[in-house]
């Protein structure tokens, strides 16, 4: 799946000889990626872009089918689970969502592009749907970049920020790579939801 042509890059934020509390989150919706590297943490947009936030909690919940490599069948699974972050342009994003870990995977689910004129790749950080270049063509993949890419504003469906954990997006973007495929793959262990209430803010 054809995604993404990114350049730029970012230096982590790391203070010396003092242990780093996680910080406080806003009341909102969550997605927590654990991964080889560390957990990413980001915010969902689900106000501004609901169905695709929607799709991709169902995915990461597995209350939504999606097309089983191995068998064709449709499963209702946690997509997100032990997989691999299968394309990596270094120092500009990282992409997983594909469990054959080619990033050609037909995984069966395609949605609507929700495109906002106040929602732009003007950051690190961004949380976005990839796409084959088409419209209405994103589904299962997704990407987060290490650098801002303006030109990208309109093309990509953002849904999504990272609030913490950007270091760990950072040193992945960073993983030597052959033909944009991580030399040691980069596991994404599991995606959790977490809903941060008014009356229980971490």
């Amino acid at each position: 799946m054809r995604c993404i042509a990114l350049i730029l890059s970012t230096l982590p934020f790391m203070s010396l000889g003092v242990a780093q509390n996680p910080p406080a989150l806003k009341p909102g919706l969550y997605a927590i990626f654990n991964t080889s590297e560390g957990a990413i943490t980001a915010r969902l947009y689900e106000k501004y872009t609901p169905g695709t936030v929607a799709n991709f909690v169902a995915l990461a919940q597995g209350t939504k089918p999606w097309r089983d490599p191995k068998t064709g069948a449709l499963v209702r699974r946690s997509l997100y689970e032990n997989i691999t972050f299968h394309r990596v342009i270094p120092e500009q994003a990282i992409q997983s969502g594909d469990p054959t870990a080619t990033g050609a995977h037909n995984c069966g689910v395609t949605i609507r592009d929700e495109f906002l004129p106040g929602l732009r790749f003007s950051a690190p950080g961004r949380l976005a749907l990839a796409n084959t270049g088409e419209p209405d063509s994103g589904g299962c993949q997704f990407f987060i970049t290490a650098q801002q890419m303006p030109l990208w504003d309109g093309k990509y469906t953002i849904f999504g920020e990272v609030v913490a954990g950007m270091d760990v997006v950072s040193k992945i973007s960073r993983m030597p790579v052959h033909a944009e495929k991580p030399v040691d793959p980069v596991k994404l262990i599991n995606v959790s939801i977490e809903r941060i209430d008014a009356a229980k803010k971490r």
